[in-house]
């Protein structure tokens, strides 16, 4: 599937839309919790997004911000339902982490919920960890968190 990732500011329409799609989809799958979660999903000015677009229509998102000194977290990854399976998450998410890298971060850390499998499944296939739940999300048993260092592509030979 050919497909272009852009980098977006946080306020890019594109993005605004695919992040409302997101929290709706959220909302249906985790209706009795999520709204404890509304806070935490909140993309500051800062926040460094992309969307990944085929032919010229908008089907992914990612993003992340800012954690501590040394890691970045990613956030609101989301691709459109029919165009899931399509390895677009893993552009997404690869695309975050060399943003990051570029930005001097060295490991990334995130989080989502327990009954996300397809996301559980993305993040362990590229090479996250299962990590202690941090931040706002200490306390709350339906909240994964995964960590992963990030390296430098070596130059192939």
């Amino acid at each position: 599937m050919a497909f272009q990732i852009y980098r977006v500011p946080p306020d890019n329409s594109d993005l605004l839309h695919l992040i409302e799609l997101l929290d709706n989809e959220l909302w249906e799958r985790n209706e009795e919790r999520q709204e404890v979660y509304v806070s935490f999903n909140l993309l500051d000015k800062n926040a460094r997004c992309v969307i990944v677009k085929v032919n010229q229509k908008s089907v992914a998102c990612g993003a992340f911000r800012k954690l501590d000194t040394n890691r970045a977290e990613i956030k609101r990854m989301y691709v459109l339902p029919g165009f899931r399976g399509n390895g677009l998450s893993k552009e997404v998410l690869k695309e975050l982490e060399n943003w990051a890298l570029e930005e001097g971060f060295k490991n990334t850390a995130l989080e989502t919920g327990i009954k996300h499998h397809e996301a559980i499944s993305l993040y362990e296939k590229s090479g996250y960890q299962r990590i202690k739940n941090y931040g706002q999300y200490k306390n709350l048993p339906e909240s994964i968190c995964f960590g992963k260092k990030l390296m430098n592509e070596s130059p192939k030979s």
